[in-house]
């Protein structure tokens, strides 16, 4: 009893080193993706600078340099800008959902699949 105990532990164990794993390496791989896409865009910036104006070569410099000093409360509501756009979709299902069941609740016309969407 012990014995199957301490091996369900252990694969509980495994279970958890590989999805940590595979998601360390997803977020590894995320982040050379990101820097490379910055080295392109910075590329790309030195590429049309030239022939700007003086005045917007100075302005988009600026703008630049604001961009490589973001701060990690700034990327914190970055992401949680992101994740709300992200959640928006399936609050908006889930919202009418809870409308049909409602309306349907009203007229007495309450069946089984309206049930089933609200959930």
């Amino acid at each position: 009893m012990e014995a199957d105990k301490l091996v369900q532990e252990k694969s509980e164990m495994q279970r958890h080193y590989v999805m940590y794993y595979e998601m360390s390496y997803g977020l590894n791989v995320e982040m050379h993706k990101q820097t490379e896409i910055g080295k392109r865009l910075n590329a790309i910036l030195a590429q049309i600078m030239p022939f700007l104006s003086q005045e917007h070569q100075q302005q988009v410099a600026a703008a630049i340099e604001r961009a490589k000093q973001v701060t990690m409360t700034e990327l914190n509501a970055i992401i949680g800008q992101q994740q709300q756009r992200q959640d928006l979709p399936r609050l908006l299902v889930s919202i009418a959902a809870a409308a049909a069941a409602a309306a349907a609740a009203s007229t007495g016309w309450l069946t089984t699949r309206t049930i089933h969407a609200s959930e």
